[in-house]
């Protein structure tokens, strides 16, 4: 027998139906595999993944407590000239138009249709509700105090916004969009611990800025109120400034400086400049442009930093 090859003869597997090979796969009977796979195979597969995934798990929640110890909870890591917003406060206004345009910045509305400018009174209501007294913002009222000029809040304290001072810009007076004198609402963006610089010598007042809100500040400055955020407000052309008509600034030509900085402290409210267009040429689209003024507040068209602009249309 030595030097001969012993031969085997292999039969090929049993050739089984699509159904019956399904079975197979799901249960074998003579090999004890559950989808292909013994116990034994399915153990050692599946104590692989719960420890791979509760390694995974740990040093995920590890990192992520290291990254939570360099936060603060109520101040960003970031302040100022190292944040991406920088230290150069942006202005809003409100309202704005709706989000189906919002590249937008055109205010138009008939004022003899209350339902065409019904938008407009609503964003305000949403925009105000958190400067109305009622019982949904009660917990951060008490926070809040009444400032002045020779008053400012103590640390932890806010300031109050009154918004009987507004006259004819209160939504019981549907903030003059139903008598086509509309009110349009100016704020500065939020920078954490911003603190403005003031014009409180008149000497120091910019070439630039206009001259009625010069001799204005003259005034405020014999009253004792120099601690403020200018803020003004024209048409951008000749024609503009015609067609824009007399405007209040209300409750005064800008924004408290006891309002700053902001300090994310609860029950903050920004302060708002309501800007009335007592008499605007109607049928005609108007550009405004307002800026806000302080030592620290550097005015960019194209960046939007330091002033806005919007049209206003009444028809």
């Amino acid at each position: 027998m030595e030097g001969k090859k012993v031969e085997q003869y292999y039969s090929p597997p049993p050739k089984l139906g699509k159904w019956e090979g399904f079975r197979i796969f799901v249960w074998n009977s003579e090999t004890g595999q559950f989808l292909g796979r013994t116990g034994a195979s399915w153990g050692k597969i599946l104590l692989f993944y719960v420890i791979f995934y509760a390694v995974l798990a740990g040093f995920f929640g590890a990192m992520l407590t290291v990254f939570y110890q360099t936060l603060k909870p109520n101040e960003p890591k970031w302040l100022l000239n190292d944040s991406l917003i920088g230290s150069n406060p942006g202005l809003g206004f409100r309202p704005m138009p709706p989000s189906s345009n919002v590249d937008s910045t055109l205010i138009w509305y008939k004022a003899s249709d209350e339902g065409n400018f019904l938008h407009w009174t609503r964003e305000l209501d949403k925009f105000l509700e958190e400067y109305q007294k009622t019982a949904a913002n009660a917990n951060n009222a008490q926070n809040r105090m009444i400032c002045d000029y020779g008053k400012t809040p103590p640390e932890g304290k806010v300031c109050d916004v009154d918004m009987g001072t507004w006259g004819q810009c209160t939504k019981e007076h549907k903030y003059g969009y139903n008598k086509s004198a509309p009110c349009i609402f100016l704020k500065l963006n939020k920078i954490f611990g911003w603190v403005p610089q003031i014009y409180n010598d008149t000497s120091q007042l910019p070439s630039s800025m206009p001259v009625d809100l010069q001799s204005h500040i003259k005034q405020e400055e014999m009253a004792n109120r120099m601690n403020t955020i200018w803020v003004s407000c024209a048409g951008e052309n000749p024609a503009d400034i015609e067609n824009m008509g007399p405007i209040q600034y209300l409750p005064r030509r800008g924004f408290p400086g006891y309002y700053f900085p902001f300090k994310n402290n609860p029950g903050y409210l920004s302060p708002l400049v309501a800007v009335f267009f007592e008499k605007p040429k109607y049928g005609v689209i108007i550009n405004i442009e307002c800026k806000a003024w302080a030592k620290n507040i550097f005015h960019d068209r194209v960046e939007r930093r330091g002033s806005v602009h919007f049209e206003l249309m009444v028809d």
